[in-house]
């Protein structure tokens, strides 16, 4: 790849979606580990960032160590960590959420100090900030709270609006995204979005390594939400078809959704 081949460049800062990039559901993509292992040989860094908020960054880290990669939790951005960080950023640690979500994001979140209320607990409680995340366990009743606290003033945040998620099997499961759209159209308030392909965190991402757009590179499977974030936060982007994204539709992509490059597997990072 041109942007790799320069002598006399400036190291990198590779960010690379997980789920469709690094693996897929519980088995590992091919090349993966040997290729990060190479670009850090060569003195690039190489980062991770998921909008999956099912998780937190120590399991991640752990799941990641599992397939031979090393990942250091400061290392791994997700879309739940990177609500933490919103929160710490607009001053208000310490409030009370209610969490529709998983253990990423309840983790994350209380690991900064906010006060994280679940399903039917403390159904009294004044609630300052509604998070969604994805949700295994997602009913009406999670549904019919987060309306009435949001229609009340809190303030609506969701982790990502990925719609769908890629299966080791070749099949997609609802995201995210399909919870939000519900408790959208149950309020009719827009949510301020965390992930991809907002740009929030890989903001955050880039100023926390001092790293410029122009020396970074995003790397990732989905033209709607990894190209379009790495773009918008005028990156290198590239798509790997190893996830979600069809050769034909990533040639066909056109504007935000548009990639640099699109390579086959992540062996030709390298090339």
């Amino acid at each position: 790849m041109d942007f790799v081949k320069l002598p006399d460049r400036q190291p990198l800062t590779y960010i690379f979606d997980l789920d469709g990039v690094i693996y897929r559901g519980d088995e590992k993509q091919p090349f993966a580990a040997e290729v990060l292992s190479a670009l850090r040989e060569r003195g690039d860094l190489v980062k991770f960032f998921t909008n999956n908020s099912s998780l937190s960054r120590e399991s991640y880290s752990r799941r990641l160590h599992s397939f031979g990669i090393d990942a250091p939790i400061d290392d791994i951005m997700t879309s739940s960590y990177a609500t933490a960080l919103y929160f710490i950023e607009t001053g208000k640690i310490g409030k009370t959420v209610f969490q529709i979500g998983q253990e990423g994001v309840t983790s994350e979140l209380e690991a900064v100090g906010m006060k994280v209320i679940k399903e039917d607990e403390e159904p009294e409680a004044k609630i300052d900030c509604v998070v969604v995340g994805i949700a295994t366990a997602f009913n009406y009743d999670k549904l019919a709270r987060a309306q009435s606290a949001i229609l009340g003033g809190a303030e609506f945040i969701a982790t990502n609006e990925d719609l769908t998620y890629p299966t080791e099997s070749g099949s997609v499961k609802p995201g995210n995204g399909a919870l939000t759209a519900a408790v959208r159209a149950a309020t009719s308030v827009e949510p301020f979005v965390v992930g991809k392909p907002h740009i929030y965190a890989l903001r955050k991402i880039l100023e926390h390594n001092k790293t410029t757009p122009e020396n970074a590179v995003m790397v990732g499977d989905n033209l709607t939400t990894d190209i379009i974030a790495g773009n918008r936060a005028s990156m290198h982007t590239v798509v790997v078809l190893t996830g979600l994204t069809l050769r034909e539709q990533a040639e066909a992509a056109t504007g935000e959704m548009k990639p640099d490059y699109i390579i086959e597997t992540l062996k030709e990072l390298l090339d």
